[in-house]
């Protein structure tokens, strides 16, 4: 379960123990566990930087397993901060690489192939977010569009934002407008657009991913990613643009009834929807 925030299996494997257990002494613990108490003491130490277990007063210390919840939010702050500390110096190293290597075509450009690597690359794209995310939303998908999102519920929790643009067909695909009204719900804001030209998910205006192929059935094969650069930079002026001219979708509605603006009207510079779509 803690596996990926770093936590050893044999380290959970006494937290879980204490999880079961009143609060034990490391001794307690040890003959519990079927281990030696200097085998149990550095894990007991560990778990206890970590936050997983807390140190009560009183001799011999006894320890409390920390709440399942509270741990799993506990290691996600600290992986958090990790992250962020790692992205600084992923950061000071690109400035002592030469000018020529710094901004490479093939440093910003990856090609993702087989449905599986698209799906896994945008939940892994989500759960990178941490102040917005912006998604162009059309059919087809490579996940069951029934389903909720639950990294997008995850970063709304957050406090991060979540700006969706959706093509009204992407909201008639069966059981996709129960997830919408969820997100919605969620804190997701959200508008309608007749002419929404290609999926696209941008994270933090740091990183995108969007179809490799215009072909209805091979869209969700394939995929580009792109990084930080001019590219990126044109893909979230895009979505600005079409954002400004798209129709606000209501919670409640039902079906998108007011038209919609096209991307003709977004050059244009005026919507030409007034209601909220599908606003009864």
């Amino acid at each position: 379960m803690f596996e990926p925030f770093g936590v050893l299996a044999a380290d959970e494997a006494l937290y879980r123990l204490l999880l079961r257990h009143p609060p034990l002494d490391v001794a307690e613990l040890a003959a519990a566990a079927g281990r030696t108490e200097a085998e149990t003491a550095p894990a007991v130490g560990r778990l206890t930087e970590l936050g997983l277990v807390t140190l009560l007063p009183g001799a011999p210390v006894r320890l409390l397993a920390t709440r399942p919840d509270a741990a799993v939010d506990q290691l996600a702050v600290r992986w958090q901060d990790q992250v962020a500390v790692a992205r600084t110096a992923a950061a000071a190293l690109l400035a002592d690489l030469p000018v020529d290597r710094r901004h490479r075509p093939e440093d910003q450009v990856e090609i993702l192939f087989g449905r599986r690597s698209v799906a896994t690359r945008f939940e892994r794209l989500q759960r990178s977010v941490r102040h917005e995310l912006l998604v162009l939303d059309r059919p087809p998908y490579a996940q069951e569009p029934a389903e909720p999102n639950r990294a997008e519920l995850e970063i709304l929790a957050r406090g991060a934002r979540v700006r969706g643009l959706y093509a009204p067909e992407a909201l008639e695909v069966p059981g996709a407008f129960d997830v919408f009204e969820a997100v919605v719900a969620a804190g997701e804001q959200a508008r309608v657009h007749t002419d929404v030209p290609l999926k696209l998910a941008v994270a933090d205006a740091s990183t995108a991913i969007l179809p490799f192929s215009r072909e209805a059935h091979e869209m969700v094969d394939s995929a580009f990613v792109i990084h930080e650069g001019s590219l990126l930079e044109a893909l979230v002026r895009l979505f600005e643009l079409l954002w400004a001219a798209a129709v606000p979708a209501s919670r409640r509605a039902s079906r998108p009834r007011a038209r919609a603006p096209s991307s003709r009207d977004a050059a244009r510079g005026r919507p030409r929807g007034e209601r909220a779509a599908g606003s009864r």
